[in-house]
Order: structure tokens, then C-alpha cells, then sequence
């Protein structure tokens, strides 16, 4: 196994949860996500993007990484461009840190997008804040090590199929759910919590500090 964090510029709040999550990973950081490094003891091994949302601070105090910069005017985001050289380095887990919130809502939905994605290729990736984590679901089972009472959800990406929730408040059997619907919003976990889908793409969003 080779877990790589990558370093986004969303809101990262440092909970024992994360650190555990993120232990022992090799890191990268996409411009303004490294400003996360110092909080969760993280050295990144590169430092990748355009640097538009780099300060002169981060800029002076992260001079010895090494860096790949790119134009402006490029057809990916600083945070695929790192995804993309995890893969290349080897990476078979990747953990996604920074990846809610932040000034810029249209990242925050291609995170979420672009880990379910490649999760249906068959890539393993987590996404957390600290007091979230979202975690993509695509056709297969899902085991999920939330304590009872962590508040949860399921977001459809498209038409889900033969989706069932073990080990919650309100399980379901065998569901046929649209895309757009509220129906798997504002669960909890009571038990372990199990999720299988016969076909599909969707993520689970929870909030493991509020349990």
C-alpha cells in the first residue's frame, strides 16, 4: 500500500481522526493547501500548481520544497494536477485533505466529483476536513468505521440501484433512488454501518466529530 495525502486550499480543522488518517503518508500540496502542513506536522515532498493562491509568508517559508509550477491558464486544477502525479508516483490510496469549503464552491464539487470518479475505476480515496469526510460509493459494498450517532448522508450523483444501508437510524432495503433526491440525507450511524450498491455513483458525507 502507498497512501498519499494531497494538500487542498479548502478548511482542514485538526482532530485525532485526521492525524491518524493522514499518518504515515507520503504528502503533496497543491498552492495554497500546503498552508496545512505546519498544523498536522506534514512535510510535503513536492508543491505543486500555478501559485495564485500562494502568499509571500507560505512562499518564504516552504522555499526548500520542491516545486512544479504551472501556467495560469491550464485545463486542470492545482488539485487534479496533484492527483494526477500521486497516481504517477504509485499511489493506491489517496486522502484529500482541504477538500470542503474555502472561497471557491466549484472546487469543492469537483473534489467531491472527481474522487467518485476515479473511485469507479477502482481507485480508493477519502476526502475530509477533520470534522467531515466524504467518502464516494460506486457499485459494490462499503464497510465505514463511524462511531454510533455520527450523522451521515448519502448524495446521488445519478439513478442508484439496489442501494442498501446497514447499521443506521433508518436503513434501507433495496432501493431505487433518483438523482436529486433527499430521501438518504440526515441519517446516523447506529451500529456498524454497511452500504451496498448494485449500480451507480453517489458519495457519503459524515461528520465523525459530532458523534
Amino acid at each position: 500500500m502507498s497512501k498519499f495525502v494531497i494538500l487542498l486550499g479548502g478548511i482542514v480543522h485538526v482532530t485525532d481522526r485526521l492525524r491518524q488518517l493522514v499518518a504515515g503518508a507520503r504528502v503533496l500540496a497543491a498552492d495554497g493547501g500546503i498552508a496545512h502542513a505546519e498544523a498536522l506536522g506534514l512535510t510535503p515532498e513536492l508543491w505543486l500548481g500555478d501559485f495564485d493562491s500562494t502568499s509571500p509568508e507560505l512562499d518564504a517559508q516552504y522555499a526548500d520544497v520542491p516545486r512544479s509550477v504551472f501556467p495560469a491558464a491550464k485545463d486542470m486544477t492545482d488539485g487534479e494536477l496533484a492527483l494526477n502525479e500521486a497516481w504517477r508516483l504509485g499511489a493506491t490510496e489517496v486522502i484529500l485533505c482541504g477538500a470542503f469549503g474555502g472561497p471557491r464552491t466549484d472546487h469543492t464539487l469537483l473534489h467531491l466529483t472527481m474522487a467518485t470518479r476515479y473511485a469507479a475505476e477502482g481507485r480508493k480515496l477519502v476526502l475530509s476536513s477533520g470534522s467531515e469526510e466524504a467518502h464516494p460509493l460506486v457499485a459494490g459494498s462499503h464497510d465505514f468505521d463511524f462511531a454510533d450517532g455520527t450523522p451521515f448522508s448519502i448524495v446521488a450523483f445519478t439513478p442508484l440501484q439496489g442501494l442498501f444501508i446497514e447499521g443506521a437510524r433508518w436503513p434501507l432495503e433495496n432501493m431505487e433512488l433518483f438523482f436529486g433526491s433527499s430521501l438518504t440525507v440526515s441519517n446516523a450511524v447506529c451500529g456498524n454501518l454497511h452500504v451496498s450498491l448494485h449500480s451507480g455513483k453517489a458519495i457519503l458525507i459524515a461528520a465523525p466529530q459530532v458523534a
